[in-house]
């Protein structure tokens, strides 16, 4: 199955979870499930852009009394007229009667006035109300992720509260004898798990909400128990290794005795050819392989995208930015890869140059990378200034 089959796959699958409420300071990277509509206009009054002067606009040379002031949060019901000048900060009511501020650069005081050393033409440095915005106007739409800018609009909006998608759960599940936690002693054979880490940040990293990783011992009633657990607790189960055919690999019988319905198994992709999918009652189940960089390629590839649609996001496109590619790589004849690459402006080009070599173990070619970059399967060398798709890998 090609990459863009499996996803739309992965995609089919999904059925959106539901909403909750949350404080907008609990929001951040979110998916917003309802639109935002001002309820007032914003500013809510004309108000002063800089410190200076409430005036009435005219030419310079004039003498000013100073009869008040307006600052911020205390505006003054004082009017302005014909020979008044009141003081005003920025951000502040602009009072009754003036139609510009001028700024206090360009006064000179003098014993309880001020002296314009600069015209002001109607309007100056006054912001209108709803200049931002108007009330009933919808300034954020659902299915957008609310990032620090969507939190201080919906704020000025007059919200404090979000109706946000519940954030999936996701079990990760790690299998292996051989797999040790971070800083534990290691025996003969024994590795450290890395992968529970990356996953689990990846997982947090792309909107969801991981829960703390599982290891699974190699045996298959192991396996069929921590994956019953899971896909109680779970949306998306994520399994690292065990889904291969060798005599250890116990996640795919495991799966199939738990009801789990397979929707495909391998994908023309390297790395991550052995990639597996499948769903149980909305439950969405992938089984990655257990080379650290096929995991974080496959997590990328087709986790990432089913954590978005679960909760509706409106930008679940997969159209793909390009560059060219700063040098040649040896095509595989019959996968599309997808190479880890940084990305380097030369001249004006946007290159990418692989980030080391690409070994499927070799966790530092994840160092520094900023995308994958996809070389069609096929014969022979794709040259060096090919263009290629990119896709961001999560940071």
């Amino acid at each position: 199955m090609s990459i863009a089959s499996a996803r739309e796959t992965v995609l089919g699958a999904v059925r959106p979870l539901g909403t909750e409420t949350v404080p907008v300071g609990e929001a951040l990277g979110r998916v917003l499930s309802e639109d935002v509509t001002a309820s007032a206009d914003v500013p809510a009054f004309a108000c002063s852009a800089m410190d200076g002067y409430a005036v009435l606009s005219g030419p310079g040379e004039r003498t000013l009394d100073i009869i008040g002031e307006s600052r911020a949060g205390s505006p003054t019901d004082l009017t302005v007229g014909d020979g008044h000048a009141i003081r005003v900060s920025t951000g502040a009511a602009v009072p009754a009667g003036a139609d510009a501020v001028i700024r206090q650069e360009d006064v000179e005081p003098r014993d309880g006035a001020i002296h314009t050393r600069a015209a002001v033409a109607p309007g100056a440095n006054v912001r209108d109300s709803g200049e931002d915005m108007r009330a009933g106007t919808t300034v954020l739409r659902a299915g957008i992720v609310l990032g620090p800018a969507e939190l201080g609009a919906a704020v000025a909006a007059g919200a404090a509260d979000l109706t946000t998608a519940r954030r999936p759960l996701v079990a990760i599940l790690c299998t292996g004898d051989e797999l040790r936690a971070p800083g534990e002693s290691l025996g003969p054979g024994e590795i450290h798990n890395s992968n529970a880490p990356m996953l689990h940040a990846l997982a947090a990293r792309s909107g969801a909400q991981p829960l703390d990783p599982i290891r699974v011992p190699d045996s298959f009633s192991d396996t069929e128990q921590r994956l019953a657990e899971s896909l109680e607790r779970a949306d998306i189960l994520v399994v690292s290794g065990g889904v291969s055919v060798g005599p250890h690999d116990h996640v795919k019988p495991a799966l199939g005795a738990l009801g789990v319905r397979e929707l495909f198994w391998g994908v023309a992709l390297q790395p991550g050819k052995p990639t597996w999918f499948g769903e149980r009652d909305g439950k969405l189940v992938f089984g990655l392989p257990g080379n650290p960089v096929s995991s974080v390629v496959t997590f990328t590839l087709f986790v990432v995208p089913a954590i978005m649609a679960l909760q509706a996001a409106a930008d679940l496109s997969m159209d793909r930015t390009e560059a060219e590619l700063g040098v040649a790589v040896k095509r595989n004849p019959g996968r599309e890869q997808a190479l880890r690459v940084r990305l380097e402006r030369r001249n004006g080009t946007l290159l990418a140059v692989p980030n080391g070599p690409q070994g499927s173990h070799l966790v530092s070619s994840l160092l520094g990378a900023d995308a994958l970059a996809f070389i069609p399967a096929g014969e022979g060398e794709l040259p060096a200034g090919a263009r290629v798709a990119l896709e961001p890998l999560p940071r």
